[in-house]
């Protein structure tokens, strides 16, 4: 008669069972004070110079401890992460997930498994209403912070003033002049300020140098990103010469070097000398890094416009990277956030960046120019590292697969081995640039009403 043995057991405290004819619950009592740590992966920090195999330690939403050595207590998760690289989780701040005429929520579950915690959607075709239709897909439960920015000529497509719509955005308008001359409906005067920026698009409409300067004075004086479509170097230019020293940032600027409206390292060159100006940022697509130079949902990247883009990458000159997409989007970009993560390694291997540098063009580097832009400096309080205080956004990269192992949204495990976790499902935020919110409300008030 021969015996089977097992090292695992039965596992009777870990797993819901019967015991003396009860229910038996033994994680119940743990769930409510545990915490999450994360052990002995390879931290890769930039904001706070960290390259170490470190253990980070979760508590709710926020990071308590990093340390060299965190020891387990009774109620804690543990994850070993040995062998992987452990970073802030990846802020896509040109990411389509929310347009106005979005269709499904299957881009935002594909891009949290691709590790982005942080996603902004800049879709040209989005009104005032937008956040408020947003904060409504958030209530109902997403897996990531999302946030947006609002179309350029839908801004001005009100009998507002300048001043009202900066007041607007500041939050500082009365209502009574929101009713006059910008909306009737209170859901969405309420959660128009909560927009990250505005958004021209010279894909979906061109406006007149006049009304250039009125987004421009809006965006600057109410703290807001002010992101342009770069593709043709003469509007990026005619953008740049309008802007008269305002900020200004150069969405997708790699997509100008696709050559669709003149020659590709012609333009590219074009852009960089742009890109000089103190006033103007811009960013790279991530897919059109690749060796591969773009994604044929997309555009593609010649050799030679791709050098360019990696020696103002190399100089820093430019220091931001975003996807653009997914391209299982209604509104789909130039890029996907399947790149991502392949891209920043990539860039490493080439010897274009080094690992820290790399990994904060979607970390830090994103953070700190919103916080310029925005005047709100939680950006790099709160996101785009991993000391303790911030929230507890982490994407886990295995660089053998170049995928996500685990990405944490707000200290829920929200994707895993390159999927989402279902169980995840509300973990994300309403991201707006005062800061993130669990809820907006919006979602709630068929249902029922607060008292507060």
């Amino acid at each position: 008669m021969s015996s089977y043995r097992t090292s695992v057991g039965s596992l009777p405290d870990v797993l819901a069972t019967v015991k003396q004819n009860r229910l038996h619950d033994p994680l119940h009592p743990l769930a409510s004070k545990g915490r999450l740590i994360l052990q002995n992966g390879f931290v890769v920090d930039p904001k706070n110079q960290i390259e170490a195999v470190q253990d980070i330690a979760i508590a709710g939403t926020e990071i308590v401890e990093v340390a060299d050595k965190i020891f387990p207590e009774k109620g804690d998760r543990v994850i070993n992460v040995e062998g992987l690289l452990v970073v802030p989780g990846l802020i896509d701040m040109h990411l389509h997930l929310g347009d106005l005429f979005e269709v499904s929520t299957e881009p935002i579950f594909g891009s949290v498994a691709d590790g982005v915690t942080i996603g902004l959607s800049p879709g040209a075709g989005n009104t005032l209403m937008a956040p408020s239709l947003l904060g409504a897909e958030v209530d109902r439960g997403v897996p990531m912070n999302i946030g947006c920015y609002i179309g350029a000529l839908n801004i001005l497509g009100t009998r507002a003033s300048v001043e009202e719509l900066i007041a607007l955005f500041r939050g500082e308008l009365e209502k009574e002049v929101a009713y006059e001359k910008i909306t009737r409906n209170p859901i969405t005067f309420t959660t128009a300020p909560l927009t990250v920026g505005i958004k021209d698009h010279m894909g979906h409409f061109i406006m007149s140098d006049e009304s250039f300067d009125k987004i421009y004075e809006i965006t600057s004086k109410a703290g807001l990103v002010f992101m342009s479509h770069t593709q043709d170097p003469a509007h990026a230019e005619r953008v740049v010469s309008l802007s008269k020293g305002r900020p200004v940032h150069l969405g997708h600027a790699t997509a100008a070097g696709c050559g669709t409206h003149d020659d590709p390292a012609k333009s590219m060159e074009t852009i960089v000398e742009l890109l000089k100006q103190p006033h103007v940022s811009g960013e790279f697509v991530t897919t059109m890094l690749r060796k591969g130079r773009g994604s044929r949902e997309g555009l593609f990247l010649p050799k030679k416009a791709q050098e360019i883009a990696y020696e103002a990458l190399q100089s820093g000159l430019v220091d931001i990277l975003i996807s653009d997409g997914q391209n299982d989007a209604t509104m789909k970009g130039f890029g996907d956030t399947r790149d991502n993560i392949p891209a920043l390694l990539e860039l490493v291997e080439m010897g274009i960046l080094s690992l820290s540098k790399s990994i904060a063009t979607m970390t830090i580097n994103p953070a700190k120019l919103i916080a310029e832009r925005t005047g709100q400096s939680w950006w790099t309080e709160k996101v785009g590292h991993l000391g303790v205080g911030a929230l507890a956004n982490i994407t886990v990269i295995d660089r053998d697969d170049k995928l996500a192992t685990y990405t944490i949204v707000n200290g829920r495990i929200a994707g895993f081995e390159d999927r989402p976790v279902r169980e995840a499902n509300g973990a994300g935020g309403w991201t707006s640039k005062w800061g993130i919110v669990n809820r907006t409300g919006v979602g709630d008030l068929a249902a029922f009403a607060y008292e507060l």
